[in-house]
């Protein structure tokens, strides 16, 4: 069983991100990057499914310029087995990253697509659902848990009335939540065996995908500061407020 796992490199959550001065874009100059925190979790647990025997070969997926190779190198110490890079300076989208990563499935003989339900840079949660329909495929989306019987994979989900569980056909996508595992890190040995993994590297024109996205950032901006708070004598004071300041009742 192959698993294809895109991987895409986001900005550091933990950092303050800086706008550009005509606020078309974030400073991307010395920021840190790391891989995006859902697919991480779906990196371990493809792997943890290579370690039940259940998965044979783990190949990354991810869309970007050159240096993107970083965390890419970063998954395959965890314990992924080879990566492919396509190698793309401009904007990115969730359809752009759908076709493209649909153009690399259909190179392999992939029985799954493993991947985060969402990147925490957009927030779109889109992407995996995209893929699917355009490889018409089978697809469980937010797995807190992932399991594999024969030819079918069961994935549970969370939603409001408690779990769900899903049994679908492979080849199919998955998407998973933060709940499925906890991603080990890669010891520093590893990350030295990583360089020397296959590693691919493509593009765009090489895979037949336009380079074309539907999504255009207009214009970025901060938040509005936010105002002191400030105590009331009374409630009668406080609806007064409520209703003719904040105006929320």
């Amino acid at each position: 069983m192959k698993i294809l796992v895109p991987v895409k490199r986001v900005p550091d959550w933990q950092i303050k991100l800086k706008l550009l001065p005509d606020g078309t874009g974030i400073q991307t100059d010395g920021i840190k990057w790391i891989i995006n925190t859902f697919d991480e979790i779906a990196v371990e647990e493809a792997i943890r499914l290579k370690e039940k025997g259940i998965a044979t070969e783990i190949v990354l997926v991810s869309i970007g310029p050159a240096d993107v190779r970083q965390r890419l190198e970063y998954a395959l110490a965890m314990g992924a087995d080879s990566a492919v890079l396509v190698k793309h300076e401009g904007p990115s989208d969730s359809d752009l990253a759908a076709r493209a990563i649909a153009e690399v499935f259909k190179r392999g003989s992939y029985s799954m697509i493993l991947m985060g339900k969402q990147a925490i840079d957009s927030d779109s949660s889109q992407t995996a659902q995209l893929l699917a329909a355009r490889l018409n495929l089978p697809q469980a989306c937010f797995a807190s848990k992932v399991e594999v019987d024969g030819t079918n994979a069961i994935v549970t989900r969370e939603v409001d009335g408690g779990l769900e569980k899903l049994r679908v056909p492979l080849p199919c996508v998955v998407s998973t939540d933060l709940r499925l595992n906890e991603p080990r890190y890669a010891a520093l040995p590893n990350l030295m065996k990583a360089k020397k993994k296959p590693f691919e590297e493509l593009s765009l024109e090489a895979l037949g995908v336009s380079p074309e996205v539907k999504v255009k950032v207009r214009a970025l901006s901060t938040p509005a500061a936010r105002k002191a708070g400030r105590k009331v004598g009374s409630v009668a004071e406080l609806m007064s407020a409520l209703q003719g300041e904040a105006k929320v009742l």
